[in-house]
């Protein structure tokens, strides 16, 4: 992630990236910005910042920059690599508390533009006044020191999510491709920093960044999979946080193996949303006049376009394509479109997909997690269990990943019950069909009373901003703001 949630978020394979393009119009994660020094210095910062260049509205005064930190946290005076830090400074420095770190999840790019992104979804000035708003390219990833696994254009359109394996030999051809895809990581230019693009050290470069802007705590917004590196900093430097918000929670793992798999979960509880609006749309789409029946239908198109693809759009194209079309509900006409064409022969009007773009750096995170079978019959199980419990996308989410030849040792877990010292808010979507709400109550269970989860009635993934919630959006709101969360859990009725 999201993510991210884009966030994404974000399901970025070429045709599923046109489907990923919609959700990231939506939402505005599509801006790169390049950070450069300069000679300015601000506040108490040891830091030089410069208006980031191409940013459209230089009034608003995004600042960017770059933090030095140690490749090896156990060699701290050995080689360095640069993370790349964006900033909005508060609009009232009179009532500025602190800065607030943000990380949408899932990134394959730069995400310098995230502050502005989330001023143009609506956050409130109350926030704006209270933050210094604090965007990181983790380590590996976008304008930070990058990563490569030098991958071909096919190999990127299935890097995530797997293709949907229909049967056991599309396993194996899975896990021949994602050899491949490890093998290719261990051989590229950048190898020798495979090890240390970790989820651990991502959370203590932010420490760094932390002690570079010369605060004492930070407050944190994470979406996705920036949720578990929330969680990560806050077991490993609990005394140096203060509010921290972990919107669609992406679980005790983050986007590990269990993450993974259950995005065939996160599937089967948010599709109905779609049918029941498709239902509703009938005359318009043809999908069928009940839920059931476009399931049913939807089945149709996929089980024929496996036997005849339609402009290069497989069936399990079309199932990856639905994964990233589900993330918001203003995403459904476009799917339900698609959806129709496809059922007539017809090549889908998609939107173009986003331009650049490089998931070695997320990979490699995702890889370097513990808990990755290197079983090849593993797999095997995984997706035929999934294959009757999740039909519509469980025999995807459970397929191979270049994890299961990963070069790189996976690291130490981190016991992430110490991050219940701190201070957490957990929001998340009853139907988000890429964290679901199994991993929010999880993580609330292990955290005990340092947490809060809010639970919001809606589907679709991300909440804060990107979703439609009043009751949630108030809710994160005066937690960021004032401190004050509910006395309990708290339920959000869908809107």
């Amino acid at each position: 992630m999201p993510s991210f949630i884009e966030r994404f978020r974000a399901h970025r394979r070429r045709l599923p990236a046109t489907a990923l393009a919609a959700v990231a119009a939506a939402s505005g994660l599509t801006m790169g910005i390049t950070p450069v020094p300069s000679a300015a210095h601000v506040g108490g910062s040891s830091l030089s910042w410069t208006p980031c260049p191409g940013v459209p509205e230089p009034a608003l005064g995004l600042e960017c920059t770059t933090v030095r930190v140690p490749l090896d946290y156990a060699q701290p005076a050995g080689e360095t690599i640069e993370i790349a830090v964006s900033r909005l400074p508060s609009t009232n420095p009179a009532r500025r508390r602190g800065v607030l770190f943000l990380n949408i999840g899932g990134q394959g790019d730069s995400q310098a533009a995230l502050p502005l992104t989330l001023v143009s979804l609506g956050l409130p000035a109350s926030v704006r006044e209270s933050y210094d708003l604090i965007e990181f390219d983790p380590r590996g990833i976008g304008r930070s020191t990058p990563l490569t696994c030098n991958l071909r254009p096919d190999q990127a359109a299935t890097l995530i999510p797997p293709p949907y394996a229909r049967t056991a030999a599309d396993v194996d051809q899975r896990a021949a491709d994602a050899r491949q895809i490890a093998e290719q990581c261990a051989q590229s230019s950048t190898a020798h920093l495979l090890p240390y693009i970790t989820n651990t050290n991502v959370a203590r470069d932010m420490d760094r960044i932390r002690q570079a802007l010369g605060e004492q705590r930070i407050s944190y917004l994470g979406y996705s999979h920036g949720t578990y590196l929330g969680t990560l900093y806050a077991a490993l430097f609990p005394k140096r946080t203060d509010r921290m918000v972990f919107d669609s929670v992406s679980g005790l793992g983050g986007l590990d193996a269990v993450g993974a798999r259950r995005w065939g979960l996160g599937f089967e509880l948010r599709f109905p949303d779609f049918a029941r609006w498709a239902a509703s749309q009938d005359a318009t789409y043809g999908l069928g006049a009940t839920p059931a029946q476009v399931r049913t239908r939807y089945l149709q198109i996929v089980d024929k376009l496996d036997q005849e693809p339609v402009a290069g759009i497989s069936g399990a194209v079309l199932r990856a394509m639905t994964y990233g079309m589900l993330f918001s509900d203003s995403i459904f006409p476009a799917l339900a479109s698609a959806l129709q064409a496809l059922a007539g022969g017809q090549a889908p009007q998609l939107p173009p997909p986003p331009a650049g773009g490089d998931f070695s750096g997320m990979l490699a995170l995702v890889c370097n997690s513990p808990g990755w079978s290197r079983d090849v019959d593993t797999y095997q199980r995984h997706v035929a269990v999934d294959r009757i419990r999740y039909p519509l996308f469980g025999p995807a989410a459970a397929s191979v990943w270049p994890c299961a030849f990963w070069p790189a040792k996976p690291e130490p877990r981190v016991d992430i019950s110490k991050a219940g010292s701190s201070t957490i808010l957990l929001v998340n979507n009853l139907r988000d069909p890429a964290t679901p709400y199994v991993g929010a109550v999880e993580l609330h269970r292990k955290l005990g009373a340092g947490s809060r989860l809010i639970t919001v009635d809606q589907g679709g993934h991300l909440s804060y901003l990107f979703g439609n919630n009043t009751c949630a959006k108030n809710i994160e709101t005066t937690f960021l703001v004032d401190g004050k969360r509910p006395p309990r859990d708290a339920f959000c009725p869908g809107t």
